[in-house]
């Protein structure tokens, strides 16, 4: 090989560095070779990972890790909730918490069904799968007129939006003052609504009903000028509206103003 030559099939270049380093000029190129592939290597792993998060990838694969986390917190949650069924027209969720608290510290309770109906159900979840476990030891309590079933649940209690939930004072005021209807009648309007409870319980201050294309039935939140009114659109839940019946329980958030969209020309 003449020095000072480029060596065209090891690394390329010229190879005066061949006889500065070793008498072998081609320890040199195998030497050259290996650095050439290492850096050709990190290169194409550096394009991959590029290509890849450009492509979603990596956002998939934290989509998929939230996934996870979230089932395994229902899970958890399930774990710790219990079915109490055939619950008193009479109990109100307050009064069901405040017995149950025996049992562990109450995260959230939730009462179902027509407040007519016997068949009224309710959803408890506990702090700890001990309070749910020593919760199970209240089935056949008397409450009201009938003995309560209770048993482990199979699903978790639907959180509420806390966006939704009261934070003054005023709002929480508001709560008590508010309704919310189920299984409304599509054909309803929001003036029929506000009619049928204004004759049956009182003023109504504001209402919102709401529907979308997916579900069958409509939803409302009905806000009276007094709390008794509240009370009294209980009793109207199983009452006909339209053409189905109503359901009607106590409103766990305000109904807020709606809120003016600025339009700039």
């Amino acid at each position: 090989m003449v020095k000072g030559f480029p060596c065209f099939f090891f690394c390329r270049f010229p190879c005066f560095l061949c006889y500065a380093t070793s008498k072998s000029p081609l320890v040199h190129h195998v030497r050259i070779s290996l650095q050439d592939m290492l850096s050709l290597l990190r290169s194409a792993r550096r394009t991959f990972v590029d290509n890849e998060r450009r492509n979603g990838y990596f956002s998939h694969g934290r989509r998929r890790t939230n996934e996870r986390a979230r089932r395994a917190d229902r899970e958890d949650s399930i774990r710790r909730t219990v079915y109490v069924s055939e619950l008193d027209h009479t109990v109100t969720e307050e009064r069901l918490a405040d017995i149950f608290a025996n049992c562990g510290q109450v995260v959230d309770c939730r009462i179902c069904g027509d407040p007519h109906s016997v068949l009224r159900f309710a959803f408890i979840e506990f702090s700890s799968e001990e309070g749910a476990r020593s919760a199970l030891n209240l089935g056949g309590t008397m409450l009201g007129f009938y003995p309560v079933r209770v048993l482990p649940s199979k699903t978790a209690i639907l959180p509420v939006n806390p966006r939704f939930l009261p934070t003054t004072e005023d709002e929480k005021e508001m709560v008590m003052r508010t309704v919310y209807c189920t299984n409304i009648d599509k054909k309803v309007t929001q003036l029929d609504v506000k009619i049928f409870f204004e004759e049956l319980c009182g003023e109504v201050s504001r209402l919102r009903l709401l529907g979308d294309n997916v579900h069958s039935t409509r939803i409302a939140f009905v806000e009276f000028v007094n709390a008794e009114s509240a009370i009294l659109a209980l009793n109207c839940s199983g009452m006909i509206l339209g053409t189905l019946p109503v359901r009607v329980s106590p409103s766990k958030t305000p109904v807020k103003p709606r809120v003016n969209r600025v339009v700039y020309n």
